[in-house]
């Protein structure tokens, strides 16, 4: 009996209760297949092989991940693009749009000063983390990626998109609509302090001594002199 049953899920012939989500085992090459919320830009294509990880695609996912606002880029954790891809497998996706992925401190900072709310050591300023949203399914995927255990998983209901992280285990839902506008769009970063005005230059013709004290020893010039003095 146990011999057959083996069998049978081996062939993949047993198949799990409906809303019963477990790890799944995707076979190499891993695929992604994305597009940027902020520019457009796409991604498709194998990021591993059989022997882990491709360096080049992971170079360019980087690059695919960047923070819009500031233009900055990190090497970014495997383990939150394989959680990624383990839920969109688990779930039928095919291809999902990045609201946020890597943020620096600036932009971070500036979510914060929104209604969004962010942690100050947010796995995204550590390339830890993906804001995504899928074509369907989402609570299913929200669903599968908590049942996973892989990391972090937010769930914004009302606003269209999963928060990822290969992060500690832990879950929470935010019922704010519009959250994802700020991704897109954070808050602009403070405007600089002014910088000090110089005071008027006042001119000066006539004689006069002039000293300079650039060397070690004062050079004191006599006779006729014009400057300005700021």
């Amino acid at each position: 009996m146990y011999r057959r049953r083996f069998l049978l899920g081996a062939a993949g012939l047993l198949v799990a209760p409906r809303g019963v989500y477990a790890t799944p085992i995707v076979s190499a090459p891993f695929r992604l297949k994305l597009l940027d919320a902020h520019s457009g830009a796409t991604f498709a294509g194998a990021y591993r092989d059989a022997t882990g990880p491709i360096p080049r695609v992971m170079d360019e996912l980087s690059m695919f991940f960047r923070d819009p606002h500031s233009g900055w880029m990190i090497n970014m954790d495997v383990g939150v693009i394989d959680f990624l891809a383990g839920v969109m497998a688990a779930t039928g996706q095919s291809s999902a749009i990045v609201l946020s992925a890597f943020r620096s401190l600036e932009t971070n900072e500036a979510l914060a000063r929104t209604t969004f709310g962010v942690a100050e050591n947010s796995q995204h300023i550590c390339g830890r983390a993906l804001d995504v949203r899928f074509p369907t399914r989402l609570s299913d995927a929200m669903a599968a990626a908590r049942a996973m255990k892989r990391g972090g998983v937010g769930w914004y209901p009302h606003s269209g998109f999963v928060h990822l992280d290969s992060g500690p285990v832990r879950n929470w839902n935010l019922e704010g609509a519009g959250l994802q506008d700020l991704l897109v769009k954070p808050a602009p970063a403070p405007a600089p302090a002014p910088k000090p005005v110089d005071p008027p230059a006042r001119a000066a013709n006539g004689p006069g001594r002039l000293v300079v004290t650039e060397g070690e020893t004062p050079l004191v010039l006599s006779g006729r002199v014009s400057l300005t003095v700021r």
